[in-house]
């Protein structure tokens, strides 16, 4: 055993000796250069740029001068020329070579599928194949490649090192970030620039961003629906469906700041210029014990947080608006990064915009009066939206890092109305605005190699304000209704080894909220005004070794106005069985005191008849959410396929809040929803194509004890809904994308069938039946997008980009309520929301 151990050590110490000795044998070219004047009495010119990046083996001693410079000349990308028996010219061949490489994890040397590898001070890249390969043509000698990936430390290699190793590709080998626990699982995901975490949670890097059906542009709201158990009932990204949930249920961060509003054209365009937000967090169960106050899931925007010392921005257009972005270093310590966006649909009128407005307000005064037969009445409408965002970088140093932010998001629509009477004519004009405006800054401080703090705060103020001047009765409606939020939160992060961290914090958060409606015929006057004051610690312990991923943490939440304690648990474990297979368990317990209600007597022009509203533990609760689940993940050859059973309850939800449109439209109950469900998600990635299907199974069904049946099916009960999707490169630059989804009806009320009106004093009523115990026709809607990017001008790159919306142009009813028939008191008509017709869309942009 002895002489077997004797034998070992020696192997290896021979074995390291012969890799120095190989590691070494490479010099230097400027060395070498300088051995071979010395040697021959000669002088070679050069540029210094142009060889201080090379290196090659010392050519042997025993060569000639020509051998000599014939072997450096086989060696390199550089010409050396013998101008005489003294001077040597040395030159390069050509302008740009090509590169490849092989990505990987120096721990294990398993390929980083998905690596971005960038040419320094450019837009030019790739993204690692599933073998951790990459090839990059025409770049320039002297740049710089970045290679870098989530959960490691990038590397940066100069370009004529991939050319002086040898024929075979350059590997390189990426370290470990200790410091990031919860690790990226799979790295291309439904598309490029998706990603899935090990906590469950789904990434959406928009700088990566490949293409998905339908879209021209990285729509962050529109791109999270293909997620299974993610959806839109009626194609609004203001009224996403998280596992069964109501959009209000969604808390929505950017950069720290609480979002009240996520849409332009009420609902159809994501708010939040995608250009400049560089990732999105979606969590849909085992939130951070960092988050609370949105029960159904959280979605959680950052922009670019780091320094990138370059100027660089892009700008572009599409059928419906512009944008632009910069980003700008003022010195090496300070940058300035900014964006705007705003419609061009005051300028020109494409068939995109007709097809969203008349999505947008077809159930609306506008279209109602449009449509209206009033003697001698015209209409007209004008729309705009825009939205801006800023943020200054400043780093002290190393450890000290500080961020400051700004956020606008505009919806302004101006509606003009004429009536002429005995030839005098009358014009009146009403207005509907819908802003949200947010500030925050956060310092981030690395006290020691273990010991961290992130403090932040923000301000966030919301508002929606409708001037509603109706001409026939010569009555001015007012309404307003206004969020605004103070806060702060505290981190401290300590770094108990390599593999446990552990999260402390504080979260101090003040709301109010303002109601008003004001009418001039009769005086009418109403205004109620809300404050709420939220104090909350919390703990949280995340663990990561092997296979195993932990994160166990506790919540305190007290509401100082009540006097009321919550307390809520989170759970998160991920626990890999074998090379393929993982199981998942999640839980949670979040709260949620700012909601929305759904108003058809007090909207805002019918456009917007949602508003925001604060709890007040009598008629309206603090939410109390209860959720857990199971899965089980199967992961081999680029097949990723996750089967995940959840079970979700939601109590202290009133009926003013959920928008019935049946006998409980006006009455005030409280009660909660359950929603129990299934959800299955297969997908396949290769080099130039990725597919996938995604299907969710959910029976959700809400409980008010006070209504009589107590439960029934929920507004968004969908059963059974179907996502499929496949991307192909054509070319290198040329990609194709198309995509369904396929679901059930959702409920609705009808009227009782031969009794369908009823009386109540003077007024006539719509006589409903069963509540949501019927259900539209299925929902169905094929979507195309075809993407070409090519380069314009050195690091000046441009992308082409269609896409068409419903190719099939499918006739979807979103919604279906019934009104007492104008011509007959005794009998109704049926009032069916469509959704979006064919809708074609093309944008082009530059990015340098």
């Amino acid at each position: 055993m002895r002489n077997n151990k004797c034998i070992i050590y020696i192997i290896l110490f021979v074995a390291n000796v012969c890799f120095s000795q190989n590691n070494a044998s490479k010099k230097p070219l400027t060395e070498i250069i300088e051995a071979v004047e010395q040697q021959f009495d000669v002088k070679f010119s050069y540029a210094f740029d142009d060889v201080a990046n090379v290196f090659m083996e010392q050519p042997n001693p025993a060569l000639s001068m020509e051998a000599t410079i014939n072997y450096l000349n086989s060696k390199s990308i550089l010409n050396f020329k013998t101008l005489d028996n003294r001077y040597i010219t040395v030159s390069v061949i050509e302008k740009t070579i090509s590169i490849c490489g092989v990505v990987y994890a120096s721990e294990n040397k398993d390929p980083l599928f998905g690596a971005s590898v960038v040419v320094k001070n450019s837009r030019r890249g790739v993204i690692v194949n599933d073998g951790g390969r990459f090839q990059l043509d025409n770049v320039p000698i002297n740049a710089t490649i970045t290679i870098s990936y989530l959960g490691f430390k990038s590397e940066q290699v100069p370009a004529q090192q991939f050319f002086s190793e040898t024929s075979n590709c350059k590997e390189i080998l990426l370290v470990e970030n200790k410091e990031v626990l919860n690790q990226v699982l799979i790295t291309k995901f439904l598309t490029t620039g998706f990603q899935k975490l090990l906590d469950g949670s789904t990434v959406l890097n928009s700088k990566a961003f490949g293409i998905l059906p339908g879209l021209t542009d990285p729509d962050i709201l529109q791109s999270i629906q293909v997620l299974p158990g993610v959806e839109s009932t009626n194609e609004s990204i203001a009224n996403i469906n998280v596992r069964g949930g109501t959009n209000d249920q969604n808390l929505m961060l950017w950069d720290g700041i609480k979002m009240y509003h996520s849409g332009h054209f009420f609902g159809l365009i994501s708010a939040y210029n995608p250009y400049l937000t560089d990732k999105v967090v979606v969590t849909k169960n085992g939130t951070s014990s960092e988050f609370s106050d949105g029960v159904s899931s959280t979605i959680n925007m950052s922009t670019k947080n780091e320094l990138t010392g370059r100027f660089s921005g892009g700008a572009g257009a599409n059928l419906i608006s512009g944008d632009v972005f910069l980003e700008i270093p003022i010195s090496k310590k300070l940058e300035f990064h900014v964006s705007g966006r705003r419609s061009i649909t005051d300028v020109f009128d494409t068939p995109t915009y007709d097809n969203y407005f008349n999505k947008s307000f077809q159930d609306s005064d506008i279209k109602t009066n449009t449509s209206a037969t009033i003697e001698n009445q015209t209409t007209a409408s004008n729309f705009v939206f825009y939205d801006y965002t800023a943020k200054v970088l400043f780093d002290l140093n190393e450890n000290h890092k500080f961020r400051a932010n700004l956020i606008g998001i505009d919806n302004n629509l101006d509606y003009y109305e004429s009536l002429t009477n005995n030839n005098e004519t009358s014009s009146k004009s009403s207005n509907l605005a819908q802003k949200n405006k947010g500030f925050g800054g956060n310092w981030m401080a690395n006290w020691s190699s273990k010991f961290s703090t992130h403090l932040t705060g923000y301000y966030s103020k919301y508002n929606v304000d409708a001037d509603d001047y109706r001409i026939e009765s010569d009555q001015l409606l007012t309404q307003k209704n206004e969020v605004l939020e103070t806060g702060f939160k505290l981190n401290t992060f300590y770094k108990w080894n390599a593999y446990l961290t552990l999260l402390n914090g504080y979260q101090f958060n003040e709301t109010g909220i303002l109601n008003e409606t004001t009418v001039t015929k009769p005086v009418y006057d109403k205004t109620k005004k809300d404050v709420l004051l939220n104090h909350a610690v919390y703990t949280q312990a995340e663990y990561k070794k092997g296979g195993t991923f932990l994160r166990i943490g506790a919540r305190a939440n007290y509401f100082q106005k009540f006097e009321k304690l919550l307390i809520e648990p989170r759970l998160n474990i991920r626990q890999k069985l074998s090379n393929q297979f993982a199981l998942k368990v999640e839980g949670e317990f979040k709260n949620q005191s700012a909601t929305q209600i759904v108003d058809f007597q007090e909207d805002f022009l019918g456009v917007e008849n949602r508003r925001w509203i604060l709890a007040n533990e009598e008629s309206i609760p603090i939410s109390e959410s209860k959720q857990g689940s199971f899965g089980l993940e199967f992961s081999k050859n680029n097949l990723n396929i996750d089967v995940t059973g959840f079970y979700k309850t939601i109590e202290g939800i009133t009926a003013s809040n959920q928008g019935f449109y049946n006998n409980f439209q006006y009455v005030n109950a409280i009660g909660d929803y359950t929603v129990k469900g299934l959800e299955f998600l297969a997908n396949k990635t290769g080099n130039t194509y990725s597919t996938w299907v995604g299907y969710t199974y959910a029976i959700n069904d809400y409980k008010f004890d006070t209504f009589t049946p107590s439960v029934f099916p929920n507004n968004v009960d969908i059963r059974h809904s179907v996502s499929i999707g496949f991307n192909y490169d054509i070319l290198e630059n040329l990609k194709i994308a198309v995509g369904g989804m396929w679901r059930s009806g959702q409920p609705y009320t009808s009227p009782v069938e031969g009794n369908e009106t009823v009386e109540s004093g003077n007024t006539t009523y719509v006589n409903y039946g069963e509540p949501n115990s019927k259900n539209l026709d299925e929902f169905k809607r094929l979507d195309a997008s075809l993407s070409y990017k090519f380069n314009v001008y050195q690091s000046v790159n441009a992308a082409l980009k269609v896409g068409v919306i419903n190719i099939t142009n499918a006739k979807n009813s979103i919604n279906r309520y019934y009104e007492v028939s104008p011509n007959d008191s005794e009998t109704t008509i049926e009032i069916n929301n469509k959704s979006l017709s064919l809708t074609p869309n093309v944008s082009f942009r530059l990015d340098f």
